[in-house]
């Protein structure tokens, strides 16, 4: 199974199953996320910015790509509400803005 690995909580690798977000993969591990609408493409609190294997990831939804069109949401970065990890590992980390004042973030 594809894994994300996430650089600033301590390198926290969580597989990733097929057709699974990778905000639901978090959640199965125990693992609290920003995602302020709940999971469903209206907001961008649970965007991740992705360092490695962005080609890994599913084609861009719909919502994705309109939070694109707006600025809101960079060439680097996914939701992880809309995202799947498809064909290999990928690796990001939690943007400054979304982070969660409960947890401890590495650099």
């Amino acid at each position: 199974m594809p894994k994300l690995t996430v650089q600033n909580l301590a390198g926290l690798a969580v597989e990733v199953a097929p057709g699974q977000t990778l905000l639901h993969a978090l959640q199965a591990q125990g693992i609290d996320w920003m995602h302020a609408c709940g999971g469903k493409g209206r907001c961008t609190t649970c965007r991740i910015t992705v360092l490695q294997g962005i080609e890994h990831m599913g084609p861009l939804t719909e919502s994705e790509m309109r939070y694109r069109s707006k600025g809101r949401l960079q060439d680097n970065e996914r939701l992880t509400c809309q995202c799947t990890l498809t064909r290999g590992d990928a690796t990001g980390k939690v943007p400054n803005p979304t982070k969660l004042p409960h947890l401890t973030y590495t650099s």
